[in-house]
């Protein structure tokens, strides 16, 4: 993409369709006069007095225990500087998204319009009755370092400049346990930071309260090793000063075992790094590219431990793995402030899921058999579920321990599972279908690429790393189209109506007339259908030329499914195709089977529609747990539609006893699983959280998962195709660009397992 294509699209992401990236909506009813009279007057007085008698009470009933204001003056915004409080905003927006979808913290972003500390201080300190926690956010060193202390001192809720703090938090994390990996005692190592910013100063603090000693620390900023007989050196800079008489990095780089890099890009070179001790660990979190690049520095060094701040490389020290739990573990507890023993609990707690055994849904969304604790894998990944029951608790735990909590947990065990409930209104299910099919994309050929919502996506998916895609449709059009978008890749395009591909569709129609002679195709109707994209580009999936194929934009969902069944056909041992569509709600994501394919199915046909759908549903890294819902429950009705499900469901238990799977079972009892407990305990759903259900027929799920689309807004990924031999996905009539990205990561993922089951044999 072109740096003006990819500056249109985020002005785009920003502006449409509604300006911005957070809102505020109402968590109480409003439809009645009734509910208006108790959300405002008169009955507003009365929660009004209660606070006013102990305003302790604000927690009880207002938002201020969920609420934390991320509050910038934009004088030291990302890379960009000093742009001023106007436009930082859309970063403090941004940071207020992260909150939210991985802790479930709601925010207000608050831009300051003061570069004088007293000003901001004041601001601060007078609106914070509002907040349950102030995040300070990318203002600039040395007035961030007296920001923060005098706020953590002036106010009685948490503050934390996370600048400073969160980079040290996760990068002290993935140090204790590379140096465990290299065999080295922090009291020990020698310690090279290249920066003195907010971050690197904070860092070697927290090293230090890890157990570094300040004699084997050098820091340098952009004039050199900051020694204790330069001039004018900030009180920060000093703290860190050496007596060495060294000037420049090559010099520092001698034998030092611990690089941080926290500066600029490209200053580390391969010779710097073969004068580090055995077991270099070298940090280089410089963004967009790092102080060396990762290829360059192993090739260098085989002994070497790295990590970046990149996500394309093993060891991201990210700190959205930070954050968001420590302000969520902070708030829990109502805590007065963030101190070191609640950062140091952060720390260990980081440390340790990092050496526990990872989640199947980590490996998958990562494309990794099997993570384990290694040179390759230090600090955990952002997208693993355990972040939010780990983190949080240990944060809580040590603000009880050191006196700063006003309201201590007593029952741990609920906490967690509330913590775990707070994660399924954070749908990362796309996120981490996207970063799975990255790491091995595929290619994908798309079969109405003159579209101009399908060649959108296709660009998408290319720029993305998502999938190599292959166009398919009228050359002219599409070559229109990719100069309208600014999609300027060398990709393959082939217009099956043109007689440049007549070599290919002679290829394919005599593979496919060979396979179908005695079906009444000859090889003349063979070659005139290979003119027909979605028979061309089945074939090409067939033999190989793609790795899978995504149609069913513009045609409808029969005309489409019909080529694939005639020339891909069913995997082995399938007799019944069927589809599955996987909601984003805000229990978590829920699968839906069969949505597209089967009018009425048997109970033999329901019984395939769940194994099938069990299996996609551990494709996604989820463990199943399945009802099978009609009108009625257990048997309380006889018609011929309840019996079907309860027969499919008596076969599973028989022949499948460890699927969680039950019913027949009417939807409300199938997802409230309390009701379920009270009414039917001895069912296998009682006590879980069902993510899947299997429908009696098409019309009912059809029905159900559009209403949830239209009237919940919930977002659809599907119908996934489940059955067929090879990886063709079929979209909805008209989807949407987003939907198209993400059938096509389906797609990819779908050809990766393939791929890796085909390697097993």
């Amino acid at each position: 993409m072109s740096k003006q294509s990819k500056r249109r699209e985020a002005l785009v992401y920003h502006a449409k369709p509604t300006p911005g990236k957070i809102k505020v909506v109402p968590t109480k009813k409003y439809a009645s006069q009734r509910d208006l009279s108790l959300a405002y007057s008169p009955g507003v007085a009365e929660p009004c007095l209660e606070i006013d008698k102990d305003k302790e009470n604000v927690y009880k009933y207002t938002t201020k225990g969920n609420l934390v204001a991320v509050i910038s003056n934009g004088t030291a915004v990302l890379g960009l500087g000093n742009i001023g409080p106007e436009a930082s905003k859309p970063v403090m927006e941004g940071k207020g998204l992260l909150f939210k979808i991985f802790a479930d913290i709601d925010v207000f972003d608050i831009e300051v319009d003061t570069e004088n500390v007293d000003e901001f201080i004041e601001t601060v300190k007078n609106i914070a009755p509002t907040f349950g926690g102030i995040n300070l956010e990318d203002i600039k060193a040395p007035e961030a370092f007296e920001i923060e202390r005098r706020l953590k001192e002036e106010l009685d809720i948490p503050v934390m400049h996370d600048d400073q703090h969160g980079t040290a938090i996760i990068s002290a994390a993935a140090l204790l346990n590379a140096l465990e990996l290299a065999e080295k005692n922090i009291e020990d190592v020698k310690i090279v930071v290249s920066g003195a910013g907010a971050a690197a100063i904070s860092c070697t603090r927290l090293y230090q309260s890890c157990g570094a000693k300040r004699e084997n620390i050098v820091m340098l900023d952009s004039k050199g090793v900051i020694r204790s007989n330069r001039d004018n050196l900030t009180s920060q800079k000093a703290e860190f000063s050496t007596n060495r008489k060294i000037d420049t990095l090559d010099q520092a780089m001698v034998d030092a075992d611990v690089f941080v890099g926290l500066s600029m890009a490209d200053i580390v070179t391969p010779d710097m790094l073969k004068t580090m001790a055995i077991n270099p660990i070298v940090f280089a979190m410089a963004n967009p590219n790092p102080e060396i690049a990762y290829q360059l520095a192993l090739d260098t060094r085989d002994d070497i431990i790295m990590a970046t701040g990149r996500s394309d490389h093993p060891n991201q020290v990210n700190n959205v793995l930070g954050f968001p739990f420590i302000f969520r573990g902070a708030l829990d507890v109502r805590a007065t402030k963030i101190n070191e023993a609640m950062k140091m609990a952060a720390v260990k707690a980081l440390s340790k899921l990092a050496k526990e055994p990872v989640p199947e849904q980590v490996n998958i969304a990562y494309n990794e058999t099997r993570l384990t604790f290694g040179r390759d894998y230090i600090i955990p990944k952002p997208f693993d579920p355990r972040l939010i029951a780990e983190v949080p608790p240990a944060v809580a735990k040590a603000a009880m321990e050191s006196g700063v909590a006003k309201e201590p947990i007593e029952d741990w065990e609920k906490y967690k599972n509330s913590l775990l409930e707070r994660l399924g209104s954070d749908n990362k299910l796309v996120r981490l279908l996207l970063n799975r099919a990255r790491t091995n994309p595929k290619k994908v050929v798309f079969a109405e690429a003159d579209q101009l919502d399908v060649l959108k996506a296709a660009q998408i998916v290319y720029e993305e790393g998502v999938a190599i895609p292959i166009l398919l449709g009228r050359r002219d059009t599409i070559l229109e189209l990719m100069t309208e978008i600014e999609f300027d890749a060398d990709v393959l395009i082939i217009d099956p109506k043109s007689d440049e591909e007549l070599e290919r569709k002679n290829k394919y129609a005599d593979s496919y007339w060979k396979r179908r002679e005695r079906n009444g195709v000859t090889k003349y109707s063979a070659r005139k259908i290979m003119r027909e994209r979605n028979y061309f580009a089945a074939m090409m999936v067939n033999e190989g030329d793609a790795d899978a194929l995504i149609s069913g934009y513009s045609r409808s969902y029969p005309s489409v499914v019909k080529p694939m069944l005639e020339l891909i056909g069913m995997s082995k041992g399938v007799s019944r195709i069927a589809t599955t569509n996987v909601m984003m709600t805000q229990r978590g994501p829920m699968f839906l089977s069969d949505t597209a394919i089967n009018i009425n199915p048997s109970a033999k046909d329901l019984t395939k529609i769940a194994q099938m759908t069990s299996n996609a549903a551990k494709m996604f890294g989820i463990e199943p747990v399945m009802a099978m819902v009609s009108y009625s429950n257990f048997g309380s009705s006889e018609n011929e539609t309840a019996e079907k499900v309860r027969d499919s469901v008596e076969y599973l238990h028989r022949t499948y006893p460890d699927m969680i799977v039950d019913g027949e079972l009417q939807a409300d009892f199938a997802l409230n699983s309390e009701m379920l407990q009270a009414t039917f305990p001895f069912s296998k759903l009682a006590g879980r959280k069902v993510n899947t259900l299997i429908f009696p027929n098409l019309e009912s799920a059809n029905i159900t998962y559009k209403l949830l689309k239209e009237l919940n807004k919930a977002e659809s990924i599907g119908p996934i195709m489940m059955g067929l031999r090879r990886p063709a996905h079929i979209l909805q009539l008209d989807a949407s660009v987003d939907e198209i990205v993400n059938m096509t990561a389906i797609a990819v993922i779908d050809a990766q397992e393939r791929e890796k089951r085909k390697l097993k044999k």
